[in-house]
């Protein structure tokens, strides 16, 4: 996982973010409409949370210590669940507050033109937050699918951007939508049900990042094909004759665990030994570099 590249794409969502969510507000209060308000307070929890995206990434970076001997790589985790929480929360259901607020106190909207331009200059400016985003992600998912490199992907940050630009774009699409049916129909329910559609968007993606997020939290081993070429690293390994057993965990979105019981001959010496560790661990290492902590037990071949 390249950390530039994340950084990249979070400060270029970051930048985004802060201007559309202040041209928002400004909009929301001028024109009364909820549907730009609940896109303003979507925004300003985005911007949030690539605050705490930047945060974690830092945090993560610090050395290991002997109260965490395996470093801080899961710092990375867990601020990213905190950014599914606050989605979840702020955006999501704060928005779906509005819109029952909107739906039992209805009000014609003023000034219409200002919120649906604040909306077009929106979509333009997300569109080019979405468009970094994914030529960062481009090599890194080769020929995955965006939904597989969002379900498979070990480090957070990128896949989360993705799906708060996606969601982003998506809402304000139906604000467009909900504004410029209030205009036209003259009846401010369609800007109440644009809100509550952009709440139920909100939460929608808040409960897949957290899926995902809680899953790396728990722990993830290697994908099938880091765990396929580690195997054949070790098997190929000189004075290695077999893998008994292998498990693999992340200890960060760029830190790989390797545990491996491998068979010896019966004959060999410990040196002979100690050299068949050290060969395996250098191919391993060269198989998949993100394997940097590997712990290696010899057994007699039977």
């Amino acid at each position: 996982m390249s950390t530039e590249g994340s950084s990249k794409a979070i400060f270029a969502a970051l930048i985004a973010n802060i201007g559309i969510a202040a041209t928002k507000f400004v909009a929301a209060a001028i024109s009364g409409s909820a549907s730009m308000l609940a896109e303003g307070i979507h925004s300003f929890a985005d911007s949030g949370n690539q605050v705490l995206l930047l945060v974690g990434g830092k945090r993560s970076r610090r050395e290991a210590s002997e109260s965490h001997p395996f470093g801080y790589g899961r710092q990375r985790y867990i601020y990213a669940f905190i950014v599914s929480i606050v989605l979840f929360s702020v955006g999501g259901l704060f928005s779906i507050y509005e819109g029952v607020s909107k739906l039992s106190e209805p009000h014609e909207l003023e000034a219409a033109w200002l919120p649906l331009t604040v909306l077009a200059v929106s979509i333009v400016l997300e569109s080019l937050s979405l468009r970094t985003a994914l030529r960062e992600a481009k090599e890194q998912r080769g020929t995955q699918s965006l939904a597989q490199f969002i379900r498979h992907a070990k480090s957070p940050e990128l896949p989360i951007v993705m799906l708060e630009d996606i969601a982003a774009l998506a809402g304000l699409v139906i604000a467009f939508a909900g504004v410029g049916l209030t205009v036209a129909t003259k009846n401010s329910v369609f800007d109440a049900i644009g809100t509550l559609a952009i709440g139920g968007l909100l939460v929608l993606v808040a409960v897949v990042l957290g899926i995902e997020t809680s899953s790396l939290l728990i722990g993830e081993g290697a994908t099938p094909e880091d765990h396929s070429k580690i195997r054949a690293a070790l098997e190929n390994s000189a004075g290695v004759k077999s893998v008994i057993h292998m498990k693999t965990l992340y200890l960060g979105p760029d830190e790989l665990l390797l545990g491996a019981k491998i068979a010896v001959s019966a004959g060999d010496s410990a040196a002979d030994v100690a050299r068949a560790i050290d060969a395996a661990e250098a191919a391993v290492r060269a198989a998949v570099p993100a394997t940097r902590v590997i712990y290696i037990e010899p057994d007699i071949l039977r």
